[in-house]
């Protein structure tokens, strides 16, 4: 397996040092000279390009893209008309039209597409999807992500686009469907043109609500997701790497009911490693990744819905 890396920069290294670990590693693409200078020396034996349109040429068998998202879409693109398979970090592109045309070209030239939906790879999201398709809670009432801490803020892109895309992505695969309505609200704390913190409410045809809230302005690093159904809650605490089921709940008489809690799962503190084995594993056997184009495409449409309610909720 050939995969060149496209970025080099602050997560690009960490694709690039997992993918060498994994013995897939065959190219790094960088602009930055000095950077591509430090690559040279530390890995000798590596095809090092200054571009990406020279890497496509090479014999590689796929590409992992880890530049700036506005380049996302182009070089992507152009990877899948050169017969390239595609892992592509998230988000996917900036507009749902432009990642519907990505997912497209992809099946229609019969290459894997996968997104870097980092969170899906946790085992403990899975192991939570099954836990609750088996009935442990209950019948599910709402799902709450919590991405809080003093963060990288950025400019271009708003909160949820920039750190809530994970959250969103695990809950349309824990809901398995996209939301019926969309409501949201932001805040610019720190006089930029993007909201620095966000609250979204999704409500979805089956009648569990979802909530969101972001911020890259917080005292405390949080990072968890809260399951609440009719036979109890589950807590995952993504910082401890633990799942908790609080078996406490509400019976329809409206008695109290507390039978204690105990942590269920223990997660894995290495989620970056598994997806990019399961890319490797979804090239070689030319089979669907997780985080395919269309699971993407559905992510994006919905993070465009967030920004139109916040823009409409701004207006009051």
């Amino acid at each position: 397996m050939k995969i060149v890396v496209i970025g080099a920069g602050a997560w690009g290294k960490n694709i690039i040092r997992n993918l060498e670990e994994l013995g897939a590693l065959s190219g790094i693409v960088e602009g930055n000279n000095e950077r591509l200078n430090a690559y040279a020396k530390e890995h000798p034996d590596l095809a090092l390009y200054a571009d990406w349109q020279a890497a496509l040429a090479s014999g590689c068998d796929a590409v992992a893209i880890a530049t700036p998202t506005p380049t996302h879409h182009e070089i992507a693109l152009a990877a899948v008309a050169a017969g390239k398979d595609v892992f592509v970090e998230k988000p996917m592109t900036h507009s749902s039209a432009d990642a519907r045309e990505l997912a497209a070209a992809a099946e229609a030239a019969g290459r894997i597409l996968m997104v870097g939906h980092l969170l899906l790879y946790q085992p403990a999201i899975a192991w939570i999807k099954d836990y609750v398709e088996a009935g442990e809670l209950g019948e599910l009432f709402s799902i709450r992500h919590e991405r809080l801490n003093l963060g990288r803020a950025r400019s271009a892109e708003n909160v949820i686009w920039d750190i809530g895309v994970h959250d969103m992505a695990v809950m349309l695969y824990l809901t398995g469907e996209a939301p019926q309505r969309v409501r949201g609200t932001g805040h610019r704390m720190l006089g930029l043109s993007v909201e620095d913190e966000m609250h979204v409410h999704l409500e979805f045809a089956g009648g569990i609500r979802g909530n969101i809230h972001t911020s890259w302005l917080w005292p405390e690093t949080q990072r968890r997701t809260v399951l609440r159904g009719t036979r109890g809650m589950l807590v995952y605490d993504e910082v401890a790497q633990a799942v908790t089921h609080h078996r406490k709940w509400i019976d329809a008489d409206l008695t109290n009911r507390d039978e204690g809690s105990e942590v269920v799962h223990r997660g894995d503190g290495q989620p970056l490693r598994l997806e990019l084995a399961h890319f490797i594993d979804c090239v070689t056997d030319r089979s669907r990744p997780r985080s395919d184009g269309d699971s993407a495409v559905a992510v994006i449409e919905t993070l465009e819905r967030i920004n139109a309610a916040v823009a409409e909720s701004s207006r009051y």
